[in-house]
């Protein structure tokens, strides 16, 4: 079990999607450009960010 467990709804920055995801950096990236991996949201100039709901179906997706 996971200390800090994945939230319901909003928002999740890459060092913390990394808890959840076993991928480096560079391979989210790339499954993004591939578009086999969500794609992020800009929420400013200087931050991205993915969608819960999004990385949520992600990983139900993968589990089957």
């Amino acid at each position: 079990m996971q200390n800090n467990p994945l939230p319901e709804t909003g928002f999740i920055r890459l060092s913390q999607l990394r808890t959840f995801i076993p991928f480096s950096k560079s391979t989210i990236w790339l499954k993004v450009r591939q578009g086999t991996f969500p794609p992020p949201v800009k929420l400013s100039a200087r931050v991205t960010a993915w969608r819960v709901e999004d990385i949520r179906a992600f990983i139900e997706n993968a589990a089957t």
